[in-house]
C-alpha cells in the first residue's frame, strides 16, 4: 500500500511539470493553444487539456505581372 501511494504522489506531482512542457514547446514555435484551429491554421503540436497549438499558414507568394 505504501508503495501504490508513493507511486501516485510521484505521478501527481509530475504531471504538472509534463503539461508546461507542452505548452512552453506551442510558445516557442510561435504557435498558440486552442481548442480548434481555423481554416487559415494548421496543427504544429499539442498543449496540456487536449487543447492543439494552431499556427497560422503563410499565404503562397502572390505572382506579380511586370
Amino acid at each position: 500500500m505504501r508503495t501504490f501511494l508513493f507511486l501516485f504522489a510521484v505521478l501527481f506531482f509530475l504531471t504538472p511539470a509534463k503539461n508546461a512542457f507542452f505548452d512552453e514547446r506551442c510558445q516557442r514555435l510561435k504557435g498558440t493553444c486552442t481548442d480548434y484551429c481555423k481554416k487559415n491554421e494548421e496543427i504544429i503540436a499539442l498543449c496540456q487539456k487536449s487543447l492543439k497549438c494552431c499556427l497560422t499558414m503563410q499565404p503562397c507568394g502572390k505572382m506579380t505581372e511586370d
